[in-house]
């Protein structure tokens, strides 16, 4: 997992609630092993038309959107299955952060290990944002080990996280990662155990 300490990102405003896991990465894409290449997949029923071709209607196809890493959306994203293709689908399209007011339980551990820093944000705030970023671009600037966002006119919003999620996220650890910091005492009980 890589390590993220601040990231500054295009804001892509998804103004929805309860946006679940198959809606994130419907079922037929789950095909796959490897946790690459489902970004393409990413919203796919709200992004293409049945021949595949882009829908004009759904405002992620806005090329004004094009490279956005921020994502705002409304409460309760990532209920449903605990299908974990979909944080895999959020990371590998490009998102690295995601701003809602809830998170489904599941999904925020899951998204979490896999290296998206997830912020809870009072509602008002983020409507605040995603109204700015639908009239026109916006970017925030995420600091972590301060705990802050900053917009481009300069408002600090504070948020809470977890500090073990936190400390992870600083570090780029993953559960394998964690272990393997205890090696030496995973050896030692393994040799105290032959004895």
């Amino acid at each position: 997992m890589e390590a993220i300490e601040q990231h500054e990102g295009l804001v892509y405003p998804l103004n929805r609630a309860n946006i679940d896991t198959d809606q994130i990465i419907p079922k037929q894409f789950l095909k796959r092993i490897e946790r690459t290449g489902f970004g393409q997949f990413l919203f796919y029923n709200w992004r293409f038309n049945e021949d595949g071709s882009l829908k004009e209607d759904f405002s992620m196809n806005d090329p004004k959107y094009e490279g956005a890493s921020i994502l705002l959306a409304g409460e309760n994203f990532g209920c449903g299955s605990s299908r974990e293709h979909a944080p895999w689908a959020l990371e590998d399209y490009g998102f690295k952060v995601i701003i809602a007011p809830s998170f489904a339980d599941i999904f925020y551990n899951n998204a979490l290990k896999n290296g998206i820093i997830l912020i809870k944000l009072d509602e008002a705030q983020i409507k605040e944002w995603q109204n700015q970023s639908e009239d026109g671009e916006l970017k925030l600037s995420v600091d972590l080990p301060n705990q802050t966002i900053t917009d481009e006119a300069g408002k600090v919003v504070g948020f809470e996280i977890p500090a073990y999620h936190k400390e992870k996220l600083i570090n780029g650890w993953d559960d394998i990662a964690l272990t393997l910091l205890m090696e030496e005492k995973i050896s030692e009980f393994e040799n105290g155990a032959q004895a």
